[in-house]
């Protein structure tokens, strides 16, 4: 089966499936070994940020075969002003290794105007430090205002909190963003791993011949403006993500996971951040 690909409004494409790697670096030998498999089996966008401590250990996983790899880096809302933001970016390019980030965002936000921090994402895009550029933890008033600054209908992505517990995206920000072309990037999309033991999603597994996880990474990437960022520290734990890829939900999954988990009615608070 030809694997779907997410298309980001600058016309590249990743597969739906990403690595994470937030609270990466207890065990770094077998974590960097795992997001080189991850790129082997397609799964290229790895994320990071400067507030995770983890962009030298990518730069390591990736120093063999950057040009197969799609980073993903923050900038901390407390350094993006709009020189404090290109340094941010300098920082991370050094501690990566790289001479360009694919995908730079803006962690969450801040004290900085928006227009600020986008004059200095701009910029730097246009010198080549970073590929494109978009936004995490951002809802919809705000990402309605990002796309009226100077540049802001370039903003590529938005990266939120979105799992079977937290589907709150669902009620206008991933309508607004599938009307805008901007593809959503979610993470903790197991949230965090409370789900697994769920009866419902075990009974789902048992009709595909797979598990809990995958489940609900495949429920995650149900549709066709969504790419989900789980962390996987270990090659088994990558590769059972992976499988995930395979796995098409019937209307009678859908079905009876919305029954054990309602999707949203009204109006409610971006979680995250």
């Amino acid at each position: 089966m030809e694997q779907r690909m997410i298309t980001f409004p600058d016309g590249r494409q990743v597969c739906p499936l990403g690595q994470g790697t937030y609270q990466m670096g207890r065990r770094r030998t077998e974590e960097i070994q795992a997001l080189r498999r991850g790129i082997e089996l397609g799964l290229t966008l790895i994320d990071t940020a400067e507030m995770y401590g983890t962009e030298d250990l990518v730069g390591e996983a990736v120093c063999d075969c950057r040009d197969k790899a799609f980073i993903v880096s923050k900038v901390l809302p407390g350094n993006a002003s709009y020189e404090g933001t290109k340094r941010a970016c300098e920082r991370s390019l050094q501690r990566l290794g790289t001479d360009y980030i694919d995908l730079y965002l803006l962690h969450w936000i801040g004290r900085y105007p928006f227009s600020e921090t986008v004059r200095a994402l701009v910029e730097l895009q246009q010198e080549g430090k970073i590929r494109s550029w978009g936004m995490s933890n951002l809802d919809v008033d705000d990402m309605e205002h990002i796309i009226t600054l100077p540049h802001g209908k370039d903003c590529a992505t938005n990266q939120v909190l979105y799992n079977l517990k937290d589907r709150g995206i669902e009620y206008d920000l991933i309508p607004w963003s599938e009307q805008h072309k901007i593809p959503v990037m979610a993470y903790t999309p197991l949230g965090e791993g409370r789900l697994r033991n769920h009866k419902i999603l075990a009974e789902i597994a048992r009709r595909h011949n797979s598990t809990s996880t995958q489940i609900m990474l495949a429920w995650v990437m149900r549709t066709q403006n969504v790419i989900a960022i789980p962390k996987a520290s270990s090659i088994v734990h990558v590769e059972d993500n992976a499988r995930s890829l395979d796995i098409s939900l019937t209307e009678e999954d859908l079905s009876d996971i919305d029954k054990a988990f309602p999707a949203p009615t009204h109006k409610i608070h971006l979680a995250g951040w």
